[in-house]
């Protein structure tokens, strides 16, 4: 069991009380590392979140001022920070991600709400220089009602952070509901907002379960205009089919196929040690890190080479440890499909370069694989594999691998790696990722927007686009 101050009650939190699921039903939270149980949490259903819904619905009737919406914003960044080591303790031990990979993401979150604060006054009011018809008309950003933030797993704290800034800068009440996975870190979050923050009764509200019972219930609400997820592309599509009936607005980060292209001219070194950080974080449990990995035929056995001694130094195991740099996966159906896609890989041809041992370890773990020769019937090129399995695809031109890269139905992130300038932006501006990343790995940041283009999604989070999806534009002309 896992003890915590950030964790009072193991219940959900509606109108500004902790309470437990009306049937008495719990979910359990286990640790991937050896699926010790750490929990169990409440297990809600539609009746506590139609209740949420209400109780968001009552503080739509209390709106905040600008600056009062600015000192939640910097208050809850405030909170996180001073309780980073503790948040980060909690969201190793459910996810598995190294204790200080876990404690940077809180440091994450606590941009987001710092970057909303900062920028708040960008959805103020302003009035057109035009007089059109003889009015003077005036631009207003009005919130769009209740909103439903569903956030997955794989960044506990990260995912609602994007969210929930940006429903708190535009006076959003929501209802939130977070992975049955990893549901501890998002109580420790609310006890915060209770504790530190003094958000008022109803401006965020906490429920708990099965997707199906609470997703249906923020969809039949009338009130709940926007609904913001992150996860898979077959829930995104359900999810667009369901907002159909209610017309309601959706914002989704769905799923990813990042390729990841170094060209022969590409410094070698940098570009293995920028795929060391972007594909292993998270344990190649990421949205955005790199899924294909296109290498110059001249240059793809030099790279392998470089990069299985770099995958060596990787410490695989309890993210708890001290030097441990890539934990478990999140369960075995994660284990059984990186092992599927590397198996498929051999299958098909492609050369294994290097493989890690973790056959010592108790958990849900894969060790870190590297093949070289990886061919385009291989499964792990067209799905996401999510684990630290590292594909390497050659290719000959660069018209080839803008085809390649382009192949795939997925447009969330990709990354380009070669000396000259002039060409990364030429194939940039070809590839259709709305996260396109030149001579980096880096992934996203609360400075920018952030989002996917055709079936990763749409909508944009972070940067002061992300500060808009939950408002509504009103325009008044006065005469």
């Amino acid at each position: 069991m896992i003890e915590s101050p950030l964790l009072p009650s193991l219940g959900g939190y509606i109108n500004g009380e902790w309470v437990m699921a009306d049937s008495g039903r719990t979910l359990a939270v286990t640790n991937p590392v050896d699926n010790g149980h750490l929990a169990d949490v409440a297990a809600m259903g539609s009746d506590e979140t139609q209740r949420a819904i209400a109780a968001a619905e009552a503080a739509l009737e209390q709106p905040a001022d600008r600056e009062q919406r600015r000192r939640w914003l910097d208050a809850i960044a405030d909170a996180l920070i001073a309780n980073r080591e503790e948040i980060g303790r909690i969201l190793c031990m459910e996810h598995g991600k190294p204790l200080a990979e876990a404690q940077g993401e809180a440091d994450y979150a606590a941009g987001f709400f710092r970057y909303a604060a900062a920028h708040i006054d960008a959805l103020a009011p302003h009035t057109l220089d035009e007089h059109p018809r003889d009015c003077t008309w005036h631009v207003h950003y009005r919130p769009a009602g209740v909103v439903g933030l569903i956030t997955p797993w794989n960044f506990p704290i990260g995912m609602i952070a994007k969210k929930l800034s940006s429903a708190i800068a535009a006076d959003c009440p929501s209802v939130i509901k977070p992975s049955s996975k990893t549901p501890l870190t998002m109580i420790a979050l609310f006890t915060l907002l209770e504790r530190e923050v003094g958000l008022p009764a109803g401006r965020a509200n906490l429920v708990m379960g099965s997707a199906g019972p609470i997703t249906d219930a923020l969809f039949d609400a009338p009130s709940v205009r926007v609904i913001s997820f992150t996860g898979s592309t077959e829930v995104g599509r359900e999810l667009i089919r369901q907002s159909a009936p209610g017309v309601k607005r959706l914002t989704l980060e769905l799923g990813g196929n990042a390729p990841y292209i170094i060209f022969d001219d590409a410094d070698l070194d940098h570009a293995a040690d920028q795929l060391i950080g972007n594909k292993f974080r998270g344990g190649g449990q990421t949205c955005v890190c790199a899924n294909r990995i296109f290498v110059h035929a001249d240059v793809a056995a030099r790279f392998a080479d470089k990069l299985a001694e770099r995958v060596k130094a990787l410490t695989v195991g309890d993210g708890m440890k001290e030097g441990t740099r890539l934990g478990p996966l999140i369960d075995e159906n994660a284990v059984a499909k990186v092992q599927r896609h590397v198996e498929d890989a051999l299958a098909h041809g492609a050369q294994q370069i290097y493989q890690g041992d973790a056959s010592g370890l108790a958990g849900t773990f894969y060790p870190p694989t590297v093949l070289l020769d990886v061919p385009a019937e291989a499964a792990c090129y067209r799905e996401e594999t999510f684990g630290p399995l590292v594909p390497i695809i050659t290719f000959a031109d660069e018209p080839a691998v803008v085809r390649m890269a382009n192949d795939t139905d997925f447009g969330l992130a990709c990354y380009v790696f070669t000396a000259d300038e002039d060409r990364g932006h030429r194939v940039i501006e070809r590839l259709r990722f709305g996260h396109a990343a030149l001579n980096t790995g880096s992934g996203p940041t609360p400075e920018a927007p952030f989002g996917g283009m055709k079936q990763s999604g749409f909508g944009r989070e972070g940067g002061l686009e992300g500060l808009f999806e939950f408002t509504e534009t009103q325009t008044i002309p006065v005469g």
